[in-house]
């Protein structure tokens, strides 16, 4: 199922997503699209196959087995892509436990993939050093949180693991695919005193991020050893955690992979084109689309010239 995306203006949004990845969806300007969604906030909606027209959240509750043996608990993932035309605030996410009780959804580990950053362009991730509660709220009300906090120059390909509580944002001048557990609980620490159109600062969440905040670095993840090569294609995961394992599969001219009874699959193309087929199907895919594999429908095959994510919960 190929997947239209929903659409989410936010102040620091910008146009790379409309004009480089085929996001013609009626906006000015794109902070964020939601690829695959069945959250309350934003349902992704099917525009292939039998389920043409239908939002995807309905039909995961019509069809629950499509999510596979391995997810009982429901759409355990929510997919995007993020183009930072500004800054993005500083903020941290719960995790389950304390979303469960304070939020009543779930928490929000995530990763990034960097698809393009502009020169000089760098995000937050954590603290530079150990930090204490007390130095953090006096920070934030001085001013001064960003003197303490841990900055990464980014560049295309770079990947970053965010488990639920890192202190973190995005930088102006990076294009990046998020692959985050099915929430939308954000606290905000910090947003630079930005105002809106009406001159209304954002709301900032500092008791909640408190609660939830490690207040010492985290370590970036560089590799891992999981790689292959062959004269078709090459693939090597990203980042493997709970919630979902993400590979980058670069096809030269075919590429084919098992969708098992145990879990759906995902694939986000990030580069090229290529056609996707089973038995049943066809349907092709550009740069920026978003196609959904449900549970045990068998051997996918992939033919192209093209670059992708694929992610199996």
């Amino acid at each position: 199922m190929k997947l239209r995306p929903v659409g989410k203006d936010y102040m620091w949004g910008g146009t790379k997503l409309k004009k480089q990845y085929n996001k013609d969806i009626g906006m000015k300007s794109i902070a964020e699209t939601w690829e695959c969604s069945v959250h309350p906030d934003g349902s992704s909606k099917v525009v292939s196959g039998e389920h043409k027209g239908s939002n995807l959240d309905l039909i995961i509750a019509e069809h629950p087995e499509y999510l596979g043996k391995n997810n009982k608990d429901g759409f355990p993932v929510l997919i995007k892509f993020i183009d930072a035309g500004k800054d993005l605030s500083v903020q941290v996410h719960p995790d389950d436990r304390y979303a469960h009780i304070h939020e009543h959804q779930n928490g929000k580990t995530e990763m990034w993939y960097v698809m393009e950053a502009e020169e000089n362009t760098s995000l937050i991730y954590g603290f530079e050093n150990r930090i204490s509660e007390s130095v953090v709220r006096k920070a934030v009300y001085e001013g001064k949180i960003t003197e303490y906090l841990h900055y990464e120059e980014v560049h295309k390909g770079d990947v970053f693991y965010i488990p639920a509580g890192t202190v973190h944002a995005i930088g102006k001048g990076a294009v990046i695919a998020e692959i985050q557990q099915n929430s939308n609980v954000t606290y905000r620490v910090y947003d630079y005193d930005r105002t809106d159109e009406n001159g209304n600062k954002r709301e900032l969440h500092m008791e909640k991020a408190l609660d939830v905040m490690r207040l010492e670095p985290v370590r970036k993840i560089n590799s891992y050893d999981d790689y292959f090569e062959c004269s078709d294609y090459s693939a090597k995961t990203l980042c493997s955690c709970r919630y979902f394992t993400t590979e980058k599969v670069n096809i030269k001219k075919s590429y084919d992979f098992e969708v098992s009874e145990d879990s759906f699959q995902i694939i986000l193309c990030i580069e090229g084109s290529g056609t996707i087929k089973n038995k049943d199907d066809k349907v092709s895919m550009i740069k920026g689309d978003c196609i959904f594999f449900p549970a045990n429908i068998g051997r996918i095959e992939v033919n192209g010239s093209t670059e992708f994510l694929k992610v199996k919960c």
